[in-house]
């Protein structure tokens, strides 16, 4: 039912992915492409990754890479003609870059967002999905601040049109394992290099989700969700030491010149670093409302109030051995050649 749903939802439709070439905006293109759309435009401002992005993602006359900047509002104005449906997952997204360059990340993050929230509204674009993370729910640092207000600015863009013609809607993160930068990849070249795996604190604990999984959702949300809706997956949490331990073991079967030399080594926080995520606050937590394998933050109440402990990776339901194991093996499979 939900495949027959989704080609309605997208067949012979023109999409735009802004960061279209970084992990989560292939990750989409992908599983788009099975749904016979008629252009799936993949915006971006790294002309190397562009290059990249196109042996990895093989031959399709329906993707039409696009280079352009969020930060240009001409030039989004350019991309989003014609445009059914807009991703925006384009972001600076690492806490540490985000610290040491804040005012590029306000420029890119927020102004960027309202720079493709204005020209979706001016251009009629039919939905508009913003890809967010849990680092927006009661955030300290400078990425969690801006992306927050970058969900601020999405849900209140409704207001801009009139009965509904663009529905706005967010999905919320936590950590997407395996997507470039993310903690596998640097605990993966720490291996590679034969150096030790550096965990910041043993208490240190995230959600965690895969790119097909991130991928999957934000296309049901696109055909469910109404204007002003967040949707969170329901997702394990990880102790990051344990993920850490997993690659050792799993390393170790599979790699013996890399596993038996790896070790672990606890380092310290990085600025702004917290020891966990929460994936709502406690203010969304009386409109947060349990629909399957998602969560979804409207603007009703639910009186059967849910428990704030589901929503702390300190406190949620942790990924067990077995999946773990099991996950790691498919990353590698999918990401190293040894």
């Amino acid at each position: 039912m939900m495949a027959k749903s989704l080609e309605r939802e997208f067949k012979n439709k023109i999409i735009l992915i802004t960061g279209g070439t970084g992990s989560i905006g292939l990750g989409i293109a992908k599983q788009l492409a099975k749904y016979c759309p008629k252009e799936i435009r993949l915006f971006s401002n790294d002309e190397n990754s562009i290059v990249e992005s196109k042996e990895t993602i093989g031959q399709n006359s329906v993707y039409k890479f696009m280079v352009g900047d969020v930060r240009e509002r001409d030039r989004l104005n350019l991309a989003l003609r014609d445009v059914d449906i807009v991703y925006h997952a384009a972001a600076m997204k690492h806490i540490d870059i985000c610290e040491e360059n804040p005012f590029d990340a306000v420029k890119t993050n927020v102004v960027g967002t309202s720079n493709i929230l204005e020209s979706a509204i001016i251009e009629g674009v039919k939905k508009f999905v913003f890809i967010s993370t849990d680092k927006a729910t009661n955030p300290t640092s400078t990425l969690g601040g801006s992306k927050l207000l970058a969900e601020r600015l999405t849900l209140d863009a409704g207001s801009y049109v009139k009965n509904n013609k663009t529905i706005f809607s967010i999905v919320r993160f936590g950590n997407v394992i395996g997507s470039r930068g993310s903690v596998f990849q640097i605990f993966q070249n720490q291996i590679k290099n034969k150096k030790p795996l550096t965990v910041t604190d043993k208490r240190m604990t995230r959600f965690i989700m895969s790119i097909s999984e991130a991928a999957s959702m934000i296309l049901k949300v696109t055909s469910i969700s109404n204007t002003g809706e967040i949707y969170i997956l329901k997702m394990p949490s990880i102790k990051i030491e344990d993920l850490a331990k997993g690659m050792v073991i799993v390393y170790g079967k599979r790699f013996p010149n890399y596993g038996n030399s790896i070790k672990i080594k606890i380092s310290k926080t990085r600025e702004r670093e917290r020891f966990s995520e929460l994936l709502i606050s406690n203010d969304e937590l009386s409109f947060c409302h349990d629909v399957g394998d998602m969560y979804k933050v409207s603007k009703v109440e639910n009186k059967k109030r849910l428990s704030i402990k589901e929503f702390d990776s300190a406190t949620a339901k942790k990924i067990t051995q077995k999946k773990l194991h099991k996950t790691i093996n498919e990353l590698i499979d999918e990401y190293t050649s040894y």
